[in-house]
C-alpha cells in the first residue's frame, strides 16, 4: 500500500503548539494544586530580589523569610491585610470588578491610577511572576488568579500571601517581619502591630513598620478602624456581610 502523505508543515506546527499549550496548562495547574498543600520554598518575587541584589552588588543584602503555619499566626494579621488591601476578599472570586471599573474610570478622567488588585491577584503575582507592567504579565496574573481561586480555599490564599508578601527590604512574610520589627512571634502580634505591617504593603522598601512615618501611623490607624468595622477575625472565616463594604 502506498504510504499515507505527511500532513503539511503548518499542520505539524499547529499540533506542536497545541501540545505545548496543553502541557503548559497541565503543569501550571499541577504546580498550583501542589502548593495548596505544600509550603512554597520561595517565590518569583523573592528570586527576582535575590538576582537584583547580586546584579547591583549589594554585599550586605540578606533575604529573610520562613514559613509560619496558619495556626501559629494571630488572626489579627490576615484580618489587617484584608482590611487594608482587599475588603471584598471573603466573597470575591479572585477579582474585584467594581474596583477595576472605578480604577478605569479614574484613569479615563485623568486622575491618579488606583490599584485594584485583590489579595488573590497579589498572591499569584508574588508567587509566580515578575514585577513590572505589561499586558503579558497582567494576562498571566489573571490566569494564575483563576487557577488559585478554583483550587485553593480562601484561608490557604491568606496563609500563602502573609508568608510571601514583602514587608520590608529583604524581609518577606509575617514570620521574618515579626522578629525583625517587633522582636516577637506572629502568634503574639497585637492588632496595632498587625495593622502597621499591613500599612507598609503599598511600598515596603520605603515605608517602615518598626519606625513608622506619620503616613504609616495614619494608615495603620485607619486599618485598625476597618478591622473593627468588619467585625473582627470572624470576617475572614466567612462571616461576611451579603454585600461588599463601602
Amino acid at each position: 500500500m502506498p504510504a499515507s502523505p505527511r500532513p503539511p508543515r503548518s499542520t505539524r506546527w499547529l499540533r506542536r503548539l497545541a501540545w505545548l499549550a496543553g502541557a503548559w496548562l497541565a503543569l501550571s495547574w499541577l504546580a498550583v494544586l501542589i502548593l495548596r498543600f505544600v509550603p512554597p520554598l520561595t517565590s518569583a518575587v523573592m528570586l527576582e530580589r535575590r538576582l537584583g541584589a547580586w546584579l547591583h552588588h549589594e554585599p550586605g543584602f540578606h533575604l529573610r523569610q520562613h514559613w509560619v503555619p496558619w495556626q501559629q499566626v494571630t488572626p489579627w494579621v490576615p484580618l489587617a491585610m484584608v482590611a487594608g488591601e482587599d475588603q471584598t476578599f471573603p466573597y470575591n472570586h479572585g477579582f474585584d470588578f467594581r474596583s477595576i471599573h472605578e480604577a478605569i474610570d479614574a484613569a479615563d478622567d485623568g486622575r491618579r491610577l488606583r490599584g485594584a488588585s485583590t489579595l488573590t491577584q497579589q498572591t499569584a503575582k508574588n508567587l509566580f511572576l515578575w514585577n513590572g507592567r505589561s499586558f503579558v504579565r497582567k494576562g498571566l496574573e489573571a490566569y494564575f488568579t483563576v487557577l488559585i481561586d478554583l483550587t485553593w480555599p480562601k484561608r490557604r490564599v491568606l496563609e500563602v500571601y502573609m508568608n510571601i508578601a514583602e514587608l520590608g527590604d529583604g524581609i518577606y512574610g509575617v514570620g521574618a517581619a515579626s522578629e525583625a520589627f517587633f522582636h516577637t512571634t506572629p502568634a503574639r502580634l497585637t492588632p496595632a502591630q498587625a495593622a502597621r505591617l499591613a500599612a507598609v504593603l503599598p511600598s515596603p522598601r520605603r515605608l517602615h513598620a518598626d519606625h513608622p512615618s506619620a503616613y504609616v501611623l495614619r494608615r495603620a490607624g485607619w486599618i485598625e478602624q476597618q478591622m473593627n468595622q468588619l467585625g473582627g477575625p470572624g470576617y475572614i472565616d466567612g462571616h461576611a456581610p451579603p454585600h461588599p463594604p463601602h
